[in-house]
């Protein structure tokens, strides 16, 4: 079985965006290993964030991997664009897309990394037929749409049920998860599989100075159940 490194990802959902490139620039010196970019439309979640200006501009800001959350419908029509704004990852939300399989295949035309979103109450069972397809898949810890929500335990079978379908179909396909990220859930939710970890408020709402401790205090809680 493929073994990833524990990767994390800030979600810039969470910064202050007045000083967005000072908190990127900060979190990328402090030991980031990717950028979470949460695209909301209004529509598919209540709430509007960033769209393609904005990934081109913090393109032009760090070396970080832009990790593009599509949380809007129709993602199909945007794919190209986001890529060519700056996009290493992109992923879609499956309930947003009823041609699947063709929509990761649009992403990986265009040399970005396909990913797949499942919310809270989505099964499993919606990656049968594209396993194939995945770079990664990420599992929402809570409804999609706000930042800062709490993490739902609930959601932990379905993190370790993942792990052992990709180890049979697809094992080089990363479990990221976000939503509640802290040190507080970081264990369980490493230990049930996940290696990518998206974390807004527990970053963010710290002082610039201590972003690094934050960052550090995540990935030792996660490497530490990983190992146990």
């Amino acid at each position: 079985m493929t073994t990833h490194p524990i990767r994390i990802a800030p979600s810039i959902l969470s910064a202050d965006l007045a000083y967005l490139a000072e908190d990127v620039l900060a979190v990328e010196q402090s030991g980031a290993d990717w950028l979470h970019v949460d695209v909301m439309d209004g529509r598919f979640v209540p709430n509007l964030t960033f769209g393609m200006p904005l990934v081109k501009s913090l393109r032009h800001v760090t070396q970080l991997p832009l990790d593009v959350h599509l949380m809007i419908v129709e993602p199909e029509r945007y794919i190209e664009a986001f890529a060519a704004a700056g996009a290493d990852h992109i992923t879609v939300h499956a309930e947003a897309c009823p041609h699947l399989e063709r929509t990761l295949a649009q992403i990986q035309e265009t040399g970005c990394k396909a990913g797949v979103a499942l919310n809270p109450s989505t099964p499993l069972s919606v990656l049968d037929y594209v396993y194939h397809r995945l770079d990664l898949v990420l599992i929402m810890t809570v409804n999609p749409g706000f930042g800062g929500q709490s993490f739902i335990k609930a959601t932990l079978p379905k993190i370790e049920q993942l792990s052992e379908k990709l180890a049979d179909n697809n094992p080089n396909t990363i479990i990221a998860v976000d939503g509640g990220v802290s040190p507080i859930t970081v264990g369980e939710i490493a230990k049930a599989g996940a290696t990518a970890l998206v974390a807004g408020n527990a970053i963010f709402s710290a002082p610039k100075e201590e972003y690094a401790e934050k960052i550090l205090a995540i990935r030792q809680v996660a490497q530490a159940a990983k190992t146990n």
